[in-house]
């Protein structure tokens, strides 16, 4: 099964069209305002109307309410949420929309447990655990920690680059990869060769 991708941190309607050009599955929003790559409602509008059809919308939120969630909805389309915080699964679930749960990992982290508990996410995000910050980090995570079989989908982030998603992917197996600061030329501002090379590496593996 081909591995597909998502570009998150997303802040530039140009970014969108060619992260899609190359070759990506999905885009990331972020919602949040402490991030570096933060998006206003009204950019984020903008970014999905330049999208062709057929491309995965996602949103990214860290610990916000329902009413943020559905402000942020009646004005930008999302396919998808990506809770990065402390969200319970009650949280997660109270909004009508499929999501996933991002998964800070360390070394006591135990994954079996989160996909237990959160039963009703579609997948399960990966993520470098850092006490300074909630994602993108831009380190990578020992994989050695990933179970073999999570008993759901498995998106892989943390620290992805060109020169190393095609062993994290030989390594992982996961169903997909997640890439911001890996592909970037500053913070939520991307560099489309590094784009394109992101995108060669992945796609050598799925003919």
């Amino acid at each position: 099964m081909r591995t597909r991708v998502k570009i998150c941190g997303i802040t530039r309607p140009e970014d969108a069209v060619a992260a899609v050009r190359h070759g990506a599955d999905a885009i990331g929003l972020v919602f949040y305002g402490p991030s570096p790559r933060n998006v206003s409602i009204e950019m984020a509008a903008e970014i999905v109307s330049a999208l062709p059809p057929f491309v995965s919308k996602v949103g990214l939120f860290v610990n916000a309410s329902a009413s943020e969630i559905e402000t942020v909805l009646r004005r930008v389309s999302l396919d998808c949420l990506q809770f990065h915080g402390d969200e319970s699964a009650t949280d997660c679930a109270q909004i009508n929309l499929p999501y996933y749960k991002a998964i800070r990992v360390k070394d006591d982290t135990n994954l079996l447990q989160y996909a237990s508990y959160y039963e009703q996410a579609k997948a399960l995000l990966l993520d470098t655990y850092s006490e300074a910050s909630v994602g993108g980090t831009g380190q990578v995570f020992d994989w050695k920690l990933i179970p073999e079989d999570l008993g759901k989908p498995l998106i892989l982030a943390g620290g992805l680059t060109a020169q190393n998603v095609a062993a994290a992917i030989c390594q992982v197996r996961p169903y997909a990869v997640d890439v911001s600061g890996g592909v970037e030329a500053s913070k939520g501002i991307k560099d489309e060769i590094k784009i394109a090379s992101f995108m060669r590496e992945v796609d050598q593996l799925r003919s």
